[in-house]
């Protein structure tokens, strides 16, 4: 099969062997795939794979089951499906546990629904499992442009928060706003809090200003550092709003922890997806021999939504 290999940090296509699925994983033909941060620091060495996990690039995939393991049961050949996996998912062949496997919708055509598995596990998990989010609740969602970012407003937007997103794009903030969201300049989100919860996708240039936009007992998600990772935080300012961070990764978890997420993304976002309610905006679209301009577009910026790769 083709995939997508780091050679001297640049994406190139390799051939590999098909791979075979175990008892418990299925085989999948890879419609699509989207390309994320991680991607980007795994091709500088900086985000190495979990143990056991490929070594070629490729969080999130959507497609059909070719082939299955004997102690698979839920889904069939044939079946289309999306999972976020450890790695490999940029080629023409994944297998990844039937645990981690949803349904692809109807209202998910074509290779955009494999931008879908990584953004939204990653949005809701951060807004509801980690930080708690609740209806109505004030919530400041930065780097709001981009593939969790999106994802993350129209969940908030769901379920009845007051959603404020900041855009550094002048030119992306009407897309954003389309999807529910009040959108300021980065360096305006202060004067639009309190927020009782605060999902950092940016990182460094955000900080100490979201202590300054906490409520009290409000609580901090982070899951995104592109722009700078080391921060200085005043302790006695954050104790005073009595509040509280969490930061999380999905990647290097137990198997039974990601399926877990999956679980509960089939149970809550599937049902938004199908009312129209969760999209995935696509800003462009590459053939897999065209990894490396993907990989540019990505590193580029300036995107609204998913960049996908289509073996």
């Amino acid at each position: 099969m083709k995939a997508v290999a780091f050679v001297d940090a640049i994406p190139t296509i390799v051939d590999l062997p098909d791979p075979v699925p175990t008892a418990s994983e299925l085989l999948v033909r890879v419609e699509g795939c989207g390309l994320n941060g991680a991607d980007l620091l795994q091709s500088t060495g900086n985000y190495p794979p979990p143990v056991g996990a490929p070594d070629t690039p490729g969080l999130e995939l959507a497609g059909v089951v070719v082939d299955r393991g004997a102690g698979c049961y839920r889904f069939e050949v044939g079946d289309r499906v999306m999972a976020v996996v450890s790695g490999g998912a940029q080629a023409e062949l994944c297998v990844l546990d039937e645990s981690l496997a949803m349904p692809v919708p109807d209202a998910l055509a074509g290779p955009a629904a494999g931008g879908f598995p990584e953004v939204y596990s990653t949005a809701h998990d951060a807004l509801f499992t980690q930080a708690g989010l609740k209806m109505g609740e004030r919530v400041c969602i930065h780097g709001a442009a981009g593939g969790v970012g999106s994802a993350a407003v129209q969940l908030a937007v769901g379920a009845g928060a007051q959603v404020t997103a900041t855009v550094r794009t002048a030119d992306l903030r009407p897309k954003v706003a389309a999807l529910g969201a009040d959108v300021v300049d980065p360096a305006d989100f202060v004067d639009a809090g309190p927020f009782d919860v605060i999902l950092e996708l940016v990182g460094a240039p955000n900080w100490p200003a979201n202590l300054s936009a906490l409520a009290l007992e409000g609580r901090i998600s982070v899951i995104g550092v592109g722009a700078g990772p080391k921060v200085e935080l005043n302790l006695v300012q954050l104790m005073g709003k009595r509040g509280r961070i969490y930061a999380s990764t999905l990647r290097a978890r137990p198997l039974a922890q990601r399926a877990t997420v999956a679980r509960l993304v089939e149970r809550h976002v599937l049902p938004l997806v199908d009312r129209g309610k969760a999209v995935v905006p696509v800003a462009e679209q590459y053939p897999l021999d065209q990894a490396a301009d993907a990989y540019d577009r990505f590193r580029a910026g300036g995107k609204f939504g998913k960049v996908i790769l289509v073996p």
